[in-house]
């Protein structure tokens, strides 16, 4: 008697705007569904090689990081991720957005503890930012790393249990801030977004994208980088406020291609812009579509969508 293979669940659809999506997703296309049952994904980052590494990803209303392999499927990775405290502190206390370092070390946005971290080769952490000017960052969200070894990371409210009215909140502003390689300095880039979210560059590193969670003006910037690394006066990339109340979701994480397409979450799921801001197609999940990454051989599209770890192969790699 033969057995046959069960076909991967799938989430949601594939909506195709222009032709040019066409070279970024096959017509076969689907999302599939690897896991479920979490109660809010984000932060996912690929470790290692195509064949032989893994997937890690937030859940941070547990305050963890989850492993996904292809033959081992789901692990705890750590627990606590992103607040080492002894009280409650609200419902989003874990570790979000997670990259790795120059070095290949996990570095880690923790709300709870309201730092950027890095897990060190010895298994311990180290903290690389937790305040701006002798005040304590608000709960850093986000990060991307440059190529010279530089660290920018976003620091919205969202982790503090109150949020911008909690008690605990010093800083006056939300920012965008820079973590120097060179001596560890933290620089304050911009404070024009209310709610920075998700943050990426442009494959040549000239633009730095930056999306902004706030349902009133829910929109993805593009910031001019300096030669200095600084950030120059930003422009509107893409608005989607319109769409906010019709699709589950805001504008969160991002991830960018080779080619210098942008795949950024946002109402409804996965948004494929052009580097020249035309919308181009969409992953439309149904959820709450919260973060993607590039992975495996890099043509594999990871995206974290409420509950669910899913994938999706594409025809391009991220850069």
């Amino acid at each position: 008697m033969s057995v046959q293979a069960q076909s991967p669940r799938v989430l949601g659809k594939i909506e195709r705007f222009d032709s040019q999506v066409d070279s970024l997703l096959g017509a076969d296309a689907k999302l599939e569904i690897l896991a479920d049952g979490f109660t809010w994904t984000e932060g996912p980052v690929w470790i290692g090689k195509p064949d032989s590494g893994h997937l890690l990803f937030s859940d941070i209303p547990r305050n963890s990081i989850f492993k996904w392999t292809p033959k081992g499927g789901i692990e705890l990775f750590m627990n606590p991720s992103g607040y080492t405290g002894v009280t409650y502190y609200g419902l989003e206390p874990g570790s979000n957005g997670l990259l790795l370092d120059d070095q290949g070390n996990l570095v880690l946005c923790e709300h709870g503890d309201r730092r950027v971290s890095v897990l060190t080769p010895g298994g311990g952490k180290r903290t690389l930012a937790d305040h701006y000017q002798g005040k304590r960052l608000n709960s850093p969200n986000d990060g991307v790393l440059k190529s010279n070894g530089d660290i920018y990371f976003t620091d919205p409210p969202y982790g503090l249990p109150a949020r911008e009215n909690d008690p605990r909140r010093e800083l006056d502003h939300y920012g965008v801030y820079r973590i120097s390689k060179k001596d560890g300095s933290v620089t304050l880039l911009t404070t024009e977004l209310q709610r920075p979210n998700g943050i990426g560059f442009s494959p040549d590193e000239k633009t730095l994208y930056v999306a902004q969670s706030d349902p009133k003006n829910a929109i993805w910037m593009s910031f001019p980088v300096q030669a200095d690394g600084t950030l120059g006066k930003g422009s509107l990339f893409h608005n989607a406020t319109a769409e906010v109340g019709k699709m589950p979701g805001l504008p969160d994480g991002l991830a960018v291609d080779k080619k210098g397409n942008l795949w950024a979450t946002g109402p409804g799921g996965v948004w494929i812009f052009a580097s020249n801001g035309k919308l181009l197609g969409r992953i439309n999940t149904g959820e709450r579509t919260s973060n993607c990454t590039f992975g495996e051989d890099g043509s594999t599209l990871f995206v974290t969508a409420d509950s669910y770890i899913c994938r999706i192969r594409t025809l391009v790699s991220g850069k």
